[in-house]
């Protein structure tokens, strides 16, 4: 483990050329010399905070130079070299620091969390092994294009703890991808030791497990990282597979420089000083004769001109301007039209998990580079038996099985994404979306709002209760998503909408949640236009028309909602199936509430945090007037999901669907 010094630099030159050298030392030197002049202004309080990467500076510039330059790099807090080394602009870049208006992120994120594809850097988030399944992602996106571009995404030693990581890695050797996970153990998790971290000798000794490579290296030795990457990198574009490479390196400064060193013994950090990558690297330069003063001093005067117009820039450069408008437009890319002009609701009577098949194999056919990612989704196709056929029909290149490892297929998912790739990515059962939440919540759907890449990414969501499956495999959960800005939330509840809203999905350039309800998989059934078609998003409908109340649903509730309205004809109900949650479609709600004035939402999601509460509110603020009874809603118990059916029934919101309505048409 790592608490003494372990390291004795041995620099071999035979590789490399003078200009070679003279060009790894010039790189190396300038995010040290960036790193010194940040320090100076947190000190005088004009920057707000750093995490500082001094002594690791040989793994970033070492790794980055050894790439090619179609290479994809996924870097973290520490790995300013990157960045410097693929030459983004110092000024933008530091503007970024600051949350200026030209940063990478306009001001609506800090320090590394961005992406910029045209320097092929995909930045992190703060969930520290999220970026390893985009990594995967992107390196899948690669072996498809036959671009042989490969990924190398950093992590900590602290971050190899997480599921991310093991799932990642796990993933990409499985699918043979050629990624580089390249381990900084720096001998800390913020305090944290290593010692109480991990028990294996070596991190890059957990490979084993995975049957891949693993190998470990002298990550302050800026030559040894190179030659190491290079011959890595070879590998896993010439074998398509990957490699984990450990560098052994120290934080010399606090995690973040607020936290301090008080924690480190002084004299471990007086030890690592010692093969500091920057001044042993000039040392033995200076002894080969391929470094002299002179030219030392003019490569600082010439970093040092840059640094400081750009920290001018940085510090002159306007912060953003708070406008409403461009906030909100900035979080979705713009959706494309429909396809055509829609068909009507003619054609042979399928079942709604017929249509969604249909709907996604001619979305299939209409783009060949459509991906779609699962767990039994090939041979078997899917336990719901969707994509039955695919395999054969489209390889499987395109109809992927995967591991039980739900993170790193999302993760994967916005990788392709970066890459222009769309995919699907089914969930067994909807419950088992919470093992991606982070994914989902925090990389997929904040994406475009933070650097304006485009998502293509949906998330087909088996859901729903109603087949006696219990409290894990019934959940009614598209609550959780609807309360987050970048996301899309669609829960057709027939065929003919089920197969235009899976295709305009497939078309959208944002993160879709698709829920298809499991109990009308094989229940609903009704025509559907054998062509290829899309419906707009964001568009409900009227399914039944009236002028006595109003119910106001979506799913299983629209059927539940007819069978009322049929059943109480002396009401006169209006049933709207809002077909969209996020966006939902408040022109049509509203226009039906100002004919009706009452208003029941109903659905099969639990009541308290329920989507029909947020509908409830808006209506509530926006048409009070209009009123004749209050808002009422009609949901599910606040329980889990029970198994037993007299249970589940009870459970339902059907059960109180009748006297609610009562309620409602009798105030």
């Amino acid at each position: 483990m790592l608490q003494q010094l372990t390291t004795s630099l041995q620099f071999n030159r035979e590789n490399f050329d003078g200009f070679s050298l003279q060009e790894i030392y010039r790189r190396l030197l300038l995010p040290r010399m960036i790193e010194e002049k940040m320090l100076l202004l947190l000190r005088q309080g004009r920057i707000s905070k750093w995490f500082s990467g001094i002594g690791q500076e040989g793994i970033s510039v070492g790794a980055t130079l050894a790439l090619g330059e179609n290479d994809w790099i996924l870097p973290l807090h520490r790995n300013l070299g990157v960045f410097t080394t693929r030459d983004f602009p110092l000024g933008k870049l530091f503007a970024q620091w600051q949350g200026k208006a030209d940063g990478y992120t306009k001001g609506r994120d800090r320090s590394f969390h961005f992406g910029a594809p045209e320097h092929r850097v995909i930045g992190m988030i703060s969930h520290l092994g999220s970026m390893l399944g985009v990594a995967d992602g992107i390196s899948l996106a690669g072996k498809l294009i036959g671009d042989g571009a490969i990924a190398l995404a950093f992590i900590g030693d602290g971050g190899t703890s997480q599921g991310d990581f093991h799932e990642a890695v796990n993933l990409a050797a499985c699918w043979d991808l050629p990624v580089i996970f390249m381990i900084e153990n720096n001998g800390y998790a913020l305090s944290t030791p290593v010692r109480e971290q991990f028990r294996c000798a070596q991190l890059a000794d957990r490979a084993i497990g995975y049957g891949i490579e693993g190998v470990t290296i002298d990550g302050n030795n800026v030559l040894e990282v190179y030659e190491t990457i290079r011959r890595a990198a070879a590998v896993a574009r010439a074998e398509k597979r990957p490699i984990i490479v450990e560098a052994m390196t120290f934080r010399r400064r606090g995690h973040e420089e607020a936290s301090g060193v008080a924690y480190v013994p002084k004299e471990l950090i007086e030890e690592w000083e010692k093969t500091d990558p920057v001044a042993t690297f000039e040392s033995w330069l200076l002894k080969e004769g391929v470094l002299d003063q002179t030219l030392i001093a003019t490569m600082r005067e010439v970093h040092k001109k840059d640094i400081e117009e750009g920290v001018e820039h940085m510090m002159s450069a306007p912060d953003p301007t708070p406008q409403v408008a461009t906030e909100m437009q900035d979080v979705y890319a713009p959706s494309p039209p429909i396809w055509n002009t829609l068909p009507t609701e003619s054609g042979p009577e399928l079942r709604l998990v017929d249509a969604i098949s249909e709907g996604l194999r001619q979305g299939m056919e209409q783009d060949s580079s459509l991906v779609i990612m699962g767990q039994d989704v090939a041979a078997y196709g899917g336990v719901f038996k969707v994509t039955e056929g695919f395999v054969e029909r489209f390889g499987t290149e395109r109809v992927r099985n995967t591991p039980l490892c739900e993170a790193a297929v999302l993760g994967a998912g916005l990788g392709l994404a970066v890459r222009g790739i769309p995919s699907v990515i089914e969930m067994q059962f909807a419950d088992f979306v919470s093992e991606g939440f982070n994914q989902i919540v925090n990389n997929l759907a904040k994406t475009h709002y933070r650097w304006g890449t485009p998502v293509n990414v949906t998330v087909r969501m088996p859901t729903g209760g109603g087949v006696a499956a219990g409290p894990f495999h019934s959940q009614s959960d598209e609550a959780w998503f609807s309360h987050v800005p970048g996301l899309k939330v669609l829960f057709p509840s027939n065929p003919y909408d089920a197969k235009g809203l899976i295709a305009a999905a497939l078309r959208e350039p944002n993160p879709v949640m698709f829920f298809e309800h499991k109990y009308l998989y094989r229940s609903a059934r009704g025509p559907v236009p054998e062509e290829y078609y899309t419906l707009p998003i964001g568009s409900a409908r009227v399914v039944r028309s009236g002028s006595g109340g109003t119910i106001i649903t979506w799913g299983t509730g629209v059927s539940w909602g007819l069978e009322v309205a049929e059943s109480l004809p002396d009401y006169d109900l209006e049933v709207i199936d809002l077909r969209s949650i996020l966006p939902w479609d408040r022109e049509t709600v509203f226009t039906s509430i100002r004919k009706t004035g009452r208003a029941l939402i109903l659905h099969e999601a639990t009541l308290t945090g329920g989507f029909g509460g947020e509908i409830a509110a808006v209506i509530g603020e926006e048409l009070f007037g209009e009123l004749d009874a209050p808002v009422l809603r009609c949901a599910s118990l606040d329980t889990p999901v029970p198994f037993n059916k007299g249970l589940e029934d009870q459970f339902m919101a059907k059960s109180r669907l009748r006297n609610v309505v009562e309620k409602m048409m009798k105030y």
